[in-house]
């Protein structure tokens, strides 16, 4: 294959990740966007296996074997409330694989060719820096969202200290590879150095932040895959790179603001770290918790005007996205107007709503994201809140002493009944007490949200 039909072949794939990315932007065409990309990058391995640089076709083979089956399976079997973990894992994948592409381009080039270039050993050092950083970073992501560690921040005194020299004698490393160094412990230094700043960097972070914190990863390790292009002077890698670093980062901002938070205090702030005494100062105004059943809130629910959705993890836990599918549309069978309200940060990944209500074919026009769905609160009958805590926690606008304080949230306490479906009284993932749950005209629906809302289903139908 000439060089100028694979450059051209290679343009073609850019352009069906740039279309994918465009599809990916809509829960309604997201299928589209994800077919579009599966193809450019089928395109994408066809024309590397066309070039005659490659040395071992079944060498390439196995391993895509290995990787894909896989990624098959775990795309088939993973839960939706396993998928932010299956992500962070897939993403440090990337990381690392960028790191070991780095490691071996350096081990190969510099005994054949003595000094690298310039533009060539700075690639390696970012390349290997960024992606050991991914790798070891989204490992710790995905044993918190696994619960293999605690999801709570995990501090000792200095950490500032020790994450800097780390880092400090990663870069150090880094501009000695730059600078012209030749020998292999610089390298593995580099790594090393980069690997224990990426869990270091993790630890201190809560689980409340693991999404802002896995869409930050997937950046880096857009921007290593970048590097590893320059490399490997492979346009669709440079391309392809940036285009998931540069949405990464946007992504990463849009949802420090949703929260009113700087990335500073999400990476630095520790949250979630909340103490006894504060905790107890959040119950303690003498509030009282009113239980009600599925009748009750089935009659709400069957007389009401409008009804707006709010879901959160505990409906990907109970995996009830089908059964809030079929109540609304049982609701508006009798003339209920029905709409679901979508935090930006709810669930425990960008989008993770969004996926997990388009599963149960939700028309797209009844998500309504916060900003348009906050007006709505006010002529809202009833606001069903099916597993989000945080996200509708009224001590975010009111209690200046509360951790999420200044957090936009759902202002579904506006709305003239709160219906909540919780397991238990047990806080969120932020570990923070919500006093949404003693507010005079809130009622709790305790139990399994999947068998709680089958049981509206019956109590609507015999209406």
């Amino acid at each position: 294959m000439s060089h100028t039909t694979r450059d051209l072949l290679y343009l073609v794939t850019i352009v069906t990740f740039i279309l994918a990315l465009r599809f990916l932007s809509r829960p309604d065409k997201a299928r589209w966007g994800n077919q579009i990309g599966a193809v450019g990058m089928l395109l994408a391995i066809a024309v590397t296996f066309a070039q005659s640089e490659v040395v071992s076709y079944w060498e390439i083979a196995v391993g895509m074997a290995i990787g894909g089956g896989f990624g098959a399976v775990a795309a088939r079997r993973v839960k939706m409330t396993a998928m932010p973990q299956m992500v962070a894992l897939f993403n440090g994948v990337g990381g690392g694989a960028a790191a070991l592409i780095s490691w071996a381009e350096f081990h190969n080039r510099v005994p054949a060719h003595g000094n690298l270039k310039l533009d060539i050993s700075i690639a390696i050092m970012l390349s290997a820096l960024i992606g050991s950083i991914s790798f070891a970073g989204s490992m710790v992501a995905f044993a918190k969202l696994q619960e293999l560690i605690k999801g709570r921040p995990i501090t000792y005194p200095g950490q500032q200290v020790v994450n800097g020299l780390v880092v400090t004698a990663a870069l150090a490393a880094g501009i000695a590879i730059a600078a012209g160094g030749e020998e292999q412990w610089l390298m593995w230094a580099l790594l090393g150095c980069a690997a224990v700043f990426g869990v270091l960097f993790v630890l201190p972070i809560g689980g409340a932040d693991m999404p802002v914190v896995i869409s930050l990863l997937n950046a880096f390790t857009g921007l290593a895959a970048a590097a590893t292009g320059f490399e490997l002077e492979n346009n669709v890698l440079i391309v392809s790179g940036m285009l998931v670093g540069a949405s990464g980062t946007l992504l990463t901002l849009m949802m420090s603001r949703a929260m009113n938070r700087s990335i500073a205090n999400v990476l630095f702030g520790a949250f979630g770290q909340v103490s006894a005494g504060a905790a107890a100062a959040a119950t303690s105004d003498g509030g009282t918790v009113r239980a009600a059943s599925a009748e009750d809130v089935a009659v709400m629910l069957a007389y009401a005007h409008k009804v707006v959705f709010v879901p959160g993890y505990g409906l990907a836990v109970a995996q009830a996205q089908h059964d809030v599918r079929q109540l609304a549309d049982l609701l508006e069978e009798k003339g209920v107007e029905v709409s679901y309200a979508i935090h930006p940060v709810a669930g425990r990944m960008p989008g993770h709503m969004n996926v997990l209500l388009a599963e149960a074919n939700v028309p797209y026009p009844q998500l309504k994201e916060m900003d348009e769905a906050n007006p709505e609160f006010g002529r809202t009958d009833v606001a069903l809140v099916v597993g989000a805590n945080d996200v509708v926690n009224p001590d975010a606008r009111s209690n200046e002493g509360s951790p999420i304080y200044g957090m936009p949230i759902l202002n579904v306490d506006q709305a003239q009944t709160v219906v909540v479906l919780k397991r238990s009284m047990n806080p969120g993932f932020a570990g923070i007490e919500n006093p949404l749950f003693y507010n005079p005209k809130t009622v709790m629906l305790f139990g399994d949200a999947k068998e709680s809302i089958s049981k509206l289903i019956e109590d609507v139908k015999g209406l």
